[in-house]
């Protein structure tokens, strides 16, 4: 065992031969089943009796009513959860494993369910799940271990202690986890951005973190949320997505995945768009799994999140102010320092704010195949929102400047989005093909169509080649792929 106080929790009652003492907590015994079945109301049974209760008396109904929590079972977990905080010494915790301390967690809180005269009140799978609760309370994510571990769950979205919801197969729906309070949903929250060197708090409120499979985590905490604290992680999959699995899902066709090979073999620079939860960051990291291995790639991210297969890969994170407001690392302090790191490649999580001034720099200045995600709903809304961010950076430059420094840098820009029945599509391949005037024109080699819906709502489209020959087909002969880009074109409508 470690790290122990005492060999018996706190406000232990002694033992005896009999069936064990409540504690003082609990009320009093309950009288004889003869003398509670004459009586028309009867009272509701003690929390805790030393005697299993039968089905039909009014702990079992109130238990057996559809969606109101199992307040004896949640009795229990605070009361064995409080005495393991007594009984075990914190510090000595932080030295073992995690599996050591689930292991020693788990068998000291079966100790204190047995000391304590429980285990009479309680079947033995109600049990166990007291145990596995306590567990993931101190070591997990609460109430929220068993949907981190479904591999189906793209969100997790909690609103305060009551709601949590989840997204699987891209639809929304609620479900019966609930927090202890809001106390310890906070607690959860904090022990999430702890793990990353940051913090939540009323004077920090918002918070980006991940988790440790990098997972992506926003806190926003009271006083900004009124009911709770709300948390939303998006979940990994375990599996590493690879583009045979975006054909599987429809997302794309086998000529398409075959050009985006190209496009992510032959160094071309490319901005993936799309809305909130379209799947861009999904394609990023799928995308780069076939830049050469040889190659130098440095990322930079708000939150960690890119999973990426190469072997020299450098992961750079920004860092959020101080409780004194400074130590502050942005985006766009981590592109300009990659410039000095002799990268091959860069790859920047998302384009947010200024950082795109010095992605454009760095992409026009020798570091071909760079790519980052950018949220638009087309790739010609794309190009604005990137004019805009330089434009709100400071920089005081002619706007024909900016867009031929855009036109010069971004070769491709692939469309993502998430359509109304929950499918994710690669909506666009747009080639940008250079300036008329002061407009950057733009060259779509592949769309989606939409066709219609079958009765159950499901659209209906396909992805049809346009026919044009591409602007990369010199550099991918010059890497030898072109007969693989011409064959998809060809299946997708001619070259």
């Amino acid at each position: 065992m470690f790290g122990r106080r005492g060999t018996q929790p706190a406000e232990t009652p002694p033992p005896a031969p009999a069936a064990p003492e409540a504690p003082s907590a609990a009320p009093a015994e309950p009288p004889p089943l003869t003398e509670i079945e004459p009586t028309p109301a009867p009272e509701p049974q003690p929390a805790f009796a030393s005697e299993p209760a039968p089905m039909e008396d009014a702990g079992a109904q109130e238990q057996a009513k559809p969606g109101k929590p199992n307040e004896r079972i949640a009795e229990v977990k605070v009361m064995v959860f409080n005495d393991l905080l007594e009984a075990v010494d914190l510090a000595e915790i932080s030295k073992l494993e995690a599996e050591q301390v689930r292991e020693e967690i788990t068998d000291m809180a079966a100790e204190i369910i047995s000391m304590r005269g429980l285990v009479l009140s309680m079947q033995e799978q109600e049990q166990e799940q007291v145990v596995i609760d306590i567990c993931n309370d101190i070591l997990g994510l609460g109430p929220l271990e068993p949907l981190i571990e479904r591999d189906d769950i793209a969100d997790i979205m909690v609103n305060g202690a009551e709601r949590v919801y989840i997204e699987t197969d891209g639809k929304i729906e609620l479900t019966d986890i609930k927090f202890r309070d809001n106390a310890q949903l906070m607690n959860i929250c904090q022990r999430i951005v702890t793990a990353v060197g940051r913090r939540v708090d009323e004077a920090s409120p918002i918070c980006d973190a991940r988790l440790l499979d990098g997972s992506r985590v926003n806190v926003i905490a009271p006083p900004l949320a009124i009911d709770g604290a709300a948390l939303t992680i998006r979940k990994f999959k375990k599996e590493k997505l690879k583009l045979e699995n975006l054909i599987k899902f429809q997302s794309v066709t086998d000529e398409l995945a075959r050009v985006l090979e190209v496009i992510s073999a032959i160094r071309l620079n490319v901005l993936i768009s799309g809305g909130t939860g379209s799947g861009k960051t999904t394609l990023l990291n799928i995308m780069t799994g076939h830049i050469d291995p040889g190659e130098r790639i440095i990322t930079c991210e708000d939150s960690a999140e890119l999973q990426l297969q190469q072997p020299h890969v450098v992961r750079l994170e920004t860092r959020p102010p101080n409780l004194e407001g400074a130590g502050e690392i942005t985006m766009r302090d981590l592109v300009k320092n990659c410039l000095r790191m002799r990268p091959e490649r860069i790859i920047v999580g998302e384009v947010r704010g200024p950082e795109a001034f010095d992605l454009l720099q760095a992409m026009n200045t020798g570091h071909d195949g760079s790519m980052g995600t950018i949220h638009a709903n087309n790739p010609r809304e794309a190009i604005s929102r990137v004019e805009n961010m330089i434009a709100k950076g400071g920089y005081n430059l002619p706007s024909k400047a900016v867009r031929e420094q855009i036109a010069a840098a971004v070769h491709v820009i692939i469309q993502a989005q998430r359509l109304r029945d929950g499918s994710r599509k690669v909506t666009h391949v747009t080639e940008v093909m250079g300036m008329e005037g002061d407009v950057i024109t733009l060259q779509d080699l592949c769309l989606f169509e939409f066709l219609g819906e079958t009765d159950d709502g499901k659209i209906i489209g396909e992805h049809r080649f346009t026919g044009m020959r591409p602007n990369f087909w010199d550099k991918a002969r010059y890497y030898g792929l072109e007969d693989k880009v011409a064959r998809a074109l060809n299946m997708g409508g001619g070259l």
